[in-house]
């Protein structure tokens, strides 16, 4: 027993020891410029969200360049730009569809901003309009942009119009309303 508490007199010496001679007054004489040093250079580095967000920098700008070039109005443009979470896809959204379609950027404006995927509301549009040789551009647009996955709603209409001789409004309403059926919404039947 008396060797045990020998054995913890020692250790706590040597902790002493130790803990004293780290706070030396000429160890910390000599650590304070070194860490009040680093501090401030560590301090002067971009901080990790600029690094993050570095490419979106000109986001609103290159959005709004986009706009204007595929010949939404100045006043249409600072408004969408700015509204927009992700700016460059809003553009990319409208470019799209004007590039590839007959609709016009205002339209496609109205609907590409209040998708929650412009870029996928865009593919949706462009593919139902190529594959239905745009005879129904507007209703296009409406049931892409009601559509919660517009990219596979383009892939229904334009995968049973291949094989089923359906209208574009029949591939439209059918697709639509498979799509409201798996994701729940449709009503309850009503009882007799």
């Amino acid at each position: 027993m008396a060797m045990e508490t020998q054995k913890v007199s020692n250790a706590r010496k040597l902790q002493g020891k130790f803990i004293s001679g780290i706070l030396n007054t000429r160890n910390i004489r000599w650590a304070t410029p070194v860490l009040a040093i680093a501090g401030l250079w560590i301090s002067s580095l971009p901080s990790a969200a600029l690094i993050l967000f570095d490419d979106d920098h000109d986001s609103y700008r290159v959005c709004a360049a986009q706009l204007l070039k595929a010949g939404v109005t100045q006043a249409a443009a600072a408004q969408g730009c700015s509204t927009a979470i992700r700016p460059r896809d809003l553009s990319a959204c409208v470019a799209t569809i004007k590039q590839r379609t007959k609709i016009s950027p205002t339209d496609s404006l109205a609907y590409c901003t209040r998708a929650r995927r412009p870029k996928e509301l865009a593919s949706c549009v462009v593919g139902i309009s190529l594959n239905t040789k745009e005879e129904i551009n507007s209703a296009v647009l409406n049931y892409c942009g009601r559509s919660l996955l517009p990219v596979t709603f383009a892939d229904c209409v334009v995968g049973l119009r291949r094989e089923i001789p359906l209208t574009p409004i029949q591939a439209l309403d059918t697709c639509i309303d498979a799509s409201e059926t798996a994701n729940g919404l449709t009503a309850s039947p009503t009882a007799p």
